[in-house]
């Protein structure tokens, strides 16, 4: 009942955003259609503008706009980077379609990689806050660790974002932990976004066409996590000729190919279009010929076998002029191995599977729908061996999930009106033991596994209540069921942006999250044997609501925007282990867990240039995160309900980033980091034990309140050459990227152990001494792309 009475407020709610509106005097038609390039690929954050009225609008992922016009003949300019603007008059008599091909800006440096990115222009007037939109062709061309380049590693130079650690792609967003992310692949969840344990994203850099990141202000389709939402689409491929492009690079290599679907002709690309992209690790190809050749070499440790792969599929096409479907389609999987020579072998695989089909229906040039079915699935399993007897441990969440969004155009051009639904089946395996023999003498095992039912219904407006003043409401429903568990809550949302001028605008924005859905970790990383645990009996679900506020400036002729946002955050409910949890295949795992609750605040001032040789951007975030865990149930909790600051809280964190065209053929780009040390928990001394009588003394380490010490402040510089090479026969296009990660060879902290002193004279122990771990020294790579 509680959740009826949730979406009839909603419904009630859409019922007062959808009522008639005020409308202006003079008649308003709607130019609506798609900008695309002129190879067919879809041209997401587009400008389609008026400028002789003052009006414009950005294009939507897959291309598409709508613009309320005044009646008459109107003089309309579309434009986005790395392309050649156009302008065209149209008489407005009645609603009309209008498509735009854009060609390519021949005078850009090298290939021109599909981008989704705001004018700084845009940014300035949209109420969005807390918005930070990644350039492909900028992440292609900074200098990345191997050489692989890391979608999610590029949004760690962002202010508000820390990472997970040296050489990590996880992202810790604002103090919220790792699990409080929604990753997103065209709509879809991805529970595990990394490879390598952390090392690497599983997103393929070929084959994405823009990425979002959400930091604030959710707007009101978004929800399911506390602290950030990365929106990631993946490109739709050309509509007009085959294309191959691939890289090899230091530790693995890319192909995709795409081309049209259906016939096109000259100048009119195909009704429809797909791109496959593949990507393979070679890790494994040289630790199993070395082991091999040393297979009879005394005491040699064999090297573990390791590898990855991801593939990635996405098509499209145009049933009608009003109706057009896509297709997504991500298969990633980590395998590592080991086999020693005693016989013992030990086996580790995990990874995302997804696939979604999206269909998308004009109804009229004011109302559009995109209706989406798809499954989520990610696993691992984790087995050994020894003699005639196998160990296995797994865990698993299934989605099945369906949803639809409308985007609506009222009379007027005031109001830009959203509203939708969601609905996702969950299955949770939290852990899957199984332990048998080959003579069947020892076969037995255990598997917990919960339902889990999610169901969200959202709207939001976009309202322009003046020229100085536009505001974005929005509100949503959720619920969430497991068995005889029930939950549910109203996540208001509010976006406010006011100009005080052509060059200046004020921000501000609130949002209220609910999180179903846990990840229950024993470590401050985020790693593939972590267990998702669905809300249901005392686990009941987080909460976080969000404050910010912001300023934003125009400097230098419009060349430079500089931001400056201040954001509180406080959560509810946030859990973590009692001291000694059993984790993995525990039926009562919800007895294991801490219930506290956790609050952040900080500044972050964001420098930002996008046009002109030089480009790159500067930001400086100085922030606090806090826990606190009470005693509860007989538990003292952790540290006897004392506050404490998590991993991820670093007080000063410093991004540089330059982007430098040397000339046509050559770009130089370089990364600077500093961050404060991370909390670390050390012994602050240790006393003697001995256990029974003249046994022999242990010595026993005493440790302080949890994250009471920091580690060495954390600093990088790496550097980066983009090198295009002349074309050779069959229009290949080619280029070299040489990379520096950690060029002036700082030894970071990974982490830090103690080991023992002793005097040379006797052997004896006189102490103990505490001992640095640095992951990464300077490394260099090159990569070689081509495309034909």
């Amino acid at each position: 009942m509680r959740l009826l009475r949730l979406v009839g407020f909603l419904l009630i709610g859409l019922g007062l955003l959808l009522a008639p509106r005020w409308s202006w005097a003079q008649t308003q038609h709607v130019l609506s259609g798609l900008v695309r390039g002129t190879d067919g690929t879809a041209l997401p954050g587009a400008t389609v503008a008026v400028p002789a009225l003052g009006l414009g609008t950005a294009t939507e992922a897959d291309g598409h706009y709508a613009l309320s016009l005044p009646e008459g003949a109107q003089k309309i300019t579309v434009s986005f980077v790395g392309y050649t603007s156009q302008s065209f008059t149209l008489s407005l008599r009645r609603n009309q379609t209008h498509n735009v091909l854009l060609a390519p800006n021949a005078s850009e440096l090298g290939e021109v990689v599909v981008q989704g990115q705001q004018t700084l222009q845009q940014k300035l007037e949209s109420t969005q806050m807390g918005v930070e939109h990644l350039s492909i062709r900028e992440a292609k061309l900074l200098p990345a660790l191997f050489g692989e380049v890391d979608i999610l590693k590029t949004l760690q130079l962002k202010p508000g974002v820390q990472s997970g650690g040296e050489g990590s792609s996880g992202l810790f967003v604002r103090g919220g932990s790792a699990d409080q992310n929604l990753v997103l692949l065209d709509n879809s969840v991805v529970y595990n976004p990394n490879h390598l344990f952390g090392l690497f994203s599983v997103f393929n850099s070929d084959a994405v066409q823009s990425v979002d990141l959400y930091k604030a202000g959710f707007p009101a389709q978004f929800g399911g996590r506390l602290s950030s939402v990365i929106d990631v689409k993946l490109r739709e491929g050309n509509r007009q000729k085959y294309v191959t492009t691939a890289g090899i690079g230091l530790i693995s290599s890319r192909l995709s190919f795409e081309g049209p679907l259906g016939r096109h002709s000259d100048g009119q690309p195909a009704k429809g279009s797909f791109i496959v992209s593949g990507r393979r690790t070679y890790f494994d190809i040289f630790t199993r010929a070395l082991n091999r050749a040393n297979a009879n070499v005394e005491d040699y440790s064999p090297i573990p076998d390791y590898y990855f792969y991801d593939l990635n599929l996405k098509a499209n096409y145009t049933l009608t002029e009003r109706d057009q479907l896509f297709l997504t389609g991500y298969l990633g999987r980590d395998n590592f191995g080991f086999t020693s020579p005693n016989g013992f072998q030990a086996a580790f695989t995990w990874g995302n599977t997804l696939g979604a089909l999206r269909w998308q229906h004009v109804f009229s040039p004011r109302l559009t729908a995109n209706t989406q079915v798809g499954v989520t699935d990610y696993k691992y399993q984790l087995g050994n061996s020894i003699d005639q007897f196998s160990f296995s441990l797994g865990s698993t969440i299934r989605d099945y999930n369906a949803r639809t969004d409308f985007d609506y155009l009222p009379e007027g051009g005031r109001h830009v009106i959203r509203f939708g639904a969601s609905f996702t089946q969950h299955q949770f395996g939290v852990g899957r033991l199984q332990r048998s023999s080959q003579d069947n003498s020892v076969n037995f095992g255990a598997d917990v596994a919960y339902p889990g039912q999610e169901a969200g219904i959202y709207g939001s407006d976009n309202i322009k209540v003046s020229d100085d003043l536009q505001a974005e409401l929005g509100l949503r429903a959720t619920g969430f069921r497991s068995e005889s568990d029930h939950f549910g809550g109203l996540e208001p949302r509010a976006s406010l942006r006011y100009s005080l001028g052509p060059k200046v605008s004020l921000k501000g924005s609130y949002a209220l999250m609910y999180q179903y859905v846990h990840l229950v970790s024993n470590s401050g990383a985020s790693l593939p044997t972590d267990i998702w645990y669905p809300s249901r009996q005392n686990v009941h679900p987080q909460r976080s609501q969000q404050v910010s506020t912001g300023v934003n400036f125009l400097l230098g002729g419009g060349k430079f925007l500089l931001t400056d946002e201040v954001y509180y955050k406080w959560a509810a409910n946030q859990i973590d282990f009692r001291d000694g949890a059993q984790i993995f295949a525990n039926p009562n795992l919800s007895q294991e867990f801490l219930f506290g609750r956790g609050w952040a605040y900080g500044n972050e001032l964001y420098l930002e240039k996008k046009e002109g040789k030089t480009t790159g951007w500067i930001g400086y975030t100085l922030a606090w995160a806090w826990r606190n865990f009470p005693p509860q149930n007989g538990n003292p909790g952790i540290n006897g309900g004392r506050d404490f600051h998590p991993t991820y809280d670093r007080r000063h964190n410093l991004n540089v980033v330059v982007i430098h065209q040397l000339n046509e053929r050559i770009n130089l780009t370089a990364s600077f980091v500093y961050t404060s040390g991370a909390p670390t928990t050390l012994p602050q001394g240790r006393f003697a034990l001995q256990d029974i009588y003249q046994g022999a003394i242990q010595p026993v380490p005493l440790y302080p309140d949890r994250n009471q010490y920091r580690l060495i402040p954390y600093h990088r510089l790496d550097l980066g050459l983009v090198w295009k090479l002349k074309p050779v026969r069959f229009g290949t296009e080619r280029d070299l990227t040489f990379s520096i990660y950690n060029a002036y060879n700082r030894r970071n902290a990974y982490f830090i152990y103690f080991e023992q002193t002793r005097d040379k004279a006797t052997d004896r122990v006189t102490g103990y001494r505490a001992q640095q771990v640095s992951l990464f020294p300077l490394i260099p790579s090159v990569t070689y792309n081509f495309k034909f």
